[in-house]
């Protein structure tokens, strides 16, 4: 049986990937390994590891009740990062995806899970040098997982267009806000999970994959949202890497007090009509982001993700004083009736300097706090 470990919930935890890039024409180098052996040289006890290629480091922090706990806990974690990128003349920068790198230039990191997934899935996991945000929220069980992640699936284009900073890949502009997820898409087991109930259900669903030798573990699924048994979370992972740290923190705060909203109107369902649109809204707030539109089954409405947004954040308004959320609020509230993102300000960078290595250099900029 696949157990679920229980833990407190409503805490929240975040895990970015970052690009590490050159200071010469700021495309992406295998600077992962020199930037972990600064690294070691200074005792610090932070979650910092290698992702599936060599240009990309993942940081992770703590369990968290509070965002503004969590947002002095990854400064600290940039300042450390920061002092390191520079005794090897590197740089680090949030966004979905490096502006205009090529996926074969890139070398799998010397991890053997990392050389299994290269194997099963050839040129895909060069490809999968794309840069993403996952946000666990802590659940009390398996059943609250289960219910948690199909209740947050009719909000998830609200996470892509808030988060989209993914306009540019190999050069080109997509025309979409965050291209990122398109590389996602290609995996076999990517999407939503399958509209099971409860703990016991997934279960179920879990034992005949594995008996059929299609998974051999949680991390061979890469759903949009997923249970994290080990973890005890809900886990959601279709945000692209922000510029900077203080949106991470909101889109962790926005999902942490969703879920306790449902936590607390315990007649809310999940509805598997929310997956016959699901798609569909997806590929909007991809697309448009803020200016993409979504379809609420049950309701059967039709609305910019924008409007969507903001009567969210209407509905949540007392939620998040009971949580200490209400900055959060305030600030999503603000950038959702300015209408842009990350993505439209690495666009306009573009549009002033006509050079994407200036962007990728302003984005750097940006990331270690020196703007």
């Amino acid at each position: 049986m696949l157990e679920f470990t229980s833990s407190k919930p409503l805490t929240m935890g975040v895990e970015l990937e970052l690009q590490i890039v050159n200071r010469r024409d700021y495309n992406l180098t295998r600077g992962c390994p020199d930037l972990l052996a600064v690294l070691e040289k200074t005792p610090h006890g932070y979650d910092i590891k290698p992702e599936i290629t060599e240009s990309m480091i993942e940081i992770a922090t703590s369990v968290h009740v509070n965002h503004r706990e969590m947002l002095s806990e990854l400064a600290a974690m940039r300042t450390l990062l920061v002092a390191a990128a520079d005794k090897v003349n590197l740089g680090l920068a949030g966004g979905g995806a490096h502006p205009f790198q090529h996926w074969d230039e890139q070398r799998i990191s010397p991890v053997a899970r990392y050389h299994l997934v290269s194997e099963l899935y050839g040129y895909l996991a060069k490809q999968f040098t794309v840069y993403g945000q996952h946000i666990h929220i802590g659940c009390a069980n398996g059943d609250e997982a289960v219910r948690l992640a199909h209740l947050l699936a009719r909000y998830i284009p609200h996470f892509i267009a808030l988060s989209a900073s993914s306009p540019f890949y190999q050069g080109v502009d997509t025309a979409f806000q965050s291209s990122r997820l398109t590389s996602i898409n290609a995996f076999p087991l990517s999407g939503c999970m399958p509209f099971v109930l409860d703990w016991a259900a997934f279960d179920a669903y879990y034992q005949k994959m594995t008996s059929l030798n299609i998974v051999a573990s949680m991390k061979d699924f890469y759903w949009d949202i997923r249970p994290k048994p080990e973890y005890g979370t809900v886990e959601i992972r279709v945000c692209d890497t922000p510029l900077g740290i203080e949106t991470a923190v909101q889109l962790a705060a926005y999902a942490q007090t969703l879920c306790k909203y449902f936590l607390d109107h315990r007649a809310l369902c999940p509805t598997q009509d929310t997956y016959l649109t699901y798609s569909y809204n997806r590929f909007q707030s991809c697309r448009f982001g803020l200016a993409g539109l979504v379809i609420d089954p049950a309701q059967n409405t039709q609305l910019p993700i924008k409007e969507d947004i903001l009567h969210t954040l209407e509905m949540l308004g007392d939620t998040a004083r009971e949580l200490g959320t209400t900055d959060v609020i305030a600030a999503i509230q603000e950038n959702a009736i300015k209408g842009s993102s990350d993505a439209d300000w690495l666009r306009a960078a573009y549009a002033e300097t006509g050079s994407l290595n200036e962007v990728v250099r302003r984005q750097a900029e940006v990331w270690m706090a020196n703007p």
